[in-house]
């Protein structure tokens, strides 16, 4: 069948329209994945930290966006399902903001908060977290986690949250984690809660009367007076 000259015509320019969408929608799509991209860049950079795989996602970005710009170079992988910029600065506490992203309900306690005030000169060989009663244990690869379990009014008392790297990191204020190390001075060591009571006095980062009245609160103010009362 021979077709008229015009109809080859007609044939030819419904292929070139047909090749034309293609690359259009193409392009659309390549436009709206680029878009998508520096948006989620943005978002890294407002946030200003590190942030778990599954924040992100909830924030409406799409996993194949996380994954294209963790290939081109543009984030990096922190630990696992945790991101941050490729050309962030290095975390300055990067255990204890990695236990707060991957153990939200947790509190850093004890050796790890006394670390953080700088009153013992114990090198934390794990984070130390609290929780309620009863909570979940995550199963946490790194970094090394110790779990402590506080009665609810005890966990709930003298909370701080330290914006850290650029995430918010809950830990409890001095003055109670000095209460807390007496409260567990069979598991840290009688000699470090002292030691740390001491330090924290004489530098004048942690007033007496309230770390008496967190004593109280965790039920340790008879053994702590006498050690209060010597160093006033």
């Amino acid at each position: 069948m021979v077709l008229h000259p015009c109809a080859i015509v007609l044939l030819t320019d419904l292929y070139v329209i047909s090749i034309l969408l293609i690359k259009y929608r193409g392009n659309r799509q390549m436009i709206k994945h680029t878009n998508r991209e520096k948006a989620l860049t943005e978002y890294f950079r407002t946030q200003r930290g590190p942030r778990k795989f599954s924040d992100v996602v909830k924030e409406g970005f799409h996993p194949a966006y996380i994954r294209s710009l963790i290939k081109s170079g543009a984030l990096k992988k922190v630990d696992r399902g945790i991101y941050c910029l490729a050309k962030a600065s290095d975390l300055s506490q990067p255990d204890l903001v990695t236990a707060a992203l991957k153990v939200p309900k947790g509190v850093v306690c004890l050796i790890s908060a006394l670390s953080f005030y700088q009153v013992t000169d114990e090198i934390p060989h794990w984070v130390d977290m609290a929780l309620p009663k009863g909570a979940w244990e995550n199963k946490v690869e790194y970094p090394p986690m110790r779990y402590f379990h506080f009665s609810e009014k005890a966990w709930k008392e003298g909370i701080e949250v330290h914006q850290i790297d650029g995430c918010s990191v809950k830990i409890y204020k001095l003055e109670k984690t000095l209460a807390d190390c007496f409260k567990f001075r069979n598991r840290i060591g009688l000699d470090v809660a002292t030691n740390a009571l001491k330090e924290a006095i004489r530098s004048k980062k942690a007033k007496p009367k309230i770390i008496y009245d967190y004593a109280k609160t965790c039920r340790v103010d008879k053994v702590m007076k006498p050690y209060l009362e010597a160093l006033l």
